[in-house]
């Protein structure tokens, strides 16, 4: 378990925690945290409903979140004494790329696939292609900043495509 400081300078356990967060949230006035209760508030306003479909959105939605939740340790008192670490990626592929798939990426990321439920991910038309040919029900459509023709040649790339070609011998074609 990380150790997370109470106060500056004193070092509490799991149990100490609770019992003096208790405390700090019965003191009378806290102008931080009231300060910081608000901004909470209109953080989850603002972003308490997100479209998991659009990758911009749930990305500001989650350091908006994690940004008030610091904000709200900070006015405790309580906030960690390291910082989070970070995630990595091998490298910057699509998010359409499957994780077993080996080839890189066929350009900028231009199109959503959607299965039949409506969940979707975007990708490059590589991707994008290889993922509408393995999900049952799926479609795609063009970002607002595609090139013309990006949705149809997807569309048309995942007709000769076998469902999960990755898993084919040397990885199906290349592109």
């Amino acid at each position: 378990m990380t150790d997370h400081s109470v106060r500056p300078g004193a070092r509490a356990t799991a149990s100490g925690d609770a019992r003096d967060l208790r405390e700090l949230l019965r003191e009378p006035s806290n102008p931080n945290l009231d300060t910081a209760v608000h901004v909470a508030r209109e953080m989850l306003a603002a972003y308490g409903t997100t479209d998991y479909a659009d990758p911009a959105a749930t990305a500001q939605a989650l350091g908006a979140t994690r940004e008030s939740l610091r904000i709200l340790l900070r006015a405790l008192g309580v906030e960690t004494t390291t910082p989070p670490t970070v995630p990595t990626a091998p490298a910057e592929r699509c998010p359409a790329a499957h994780p077993d798939d080996p080839t890189p990426c066929g350009g900028p990321v231009v199109v959503t696939v959607l299965d039949r439920h409506n969940a979707g991910v975007t990708g490059c038309e590589h991707h994008g292609a290889r993922l509408l040919a393995s999900v049952d029900g799926a479609r795609v459509y063009p970002l607002p900043n595609a090139p013309e023709g990006a949705a149809t040649r997807v569309f048309k790339r995942a007709d000769t495509l076998p469902a999960y070609v990755w898993e084919t011998l040397n990885g199906g074609e290349q592109r």
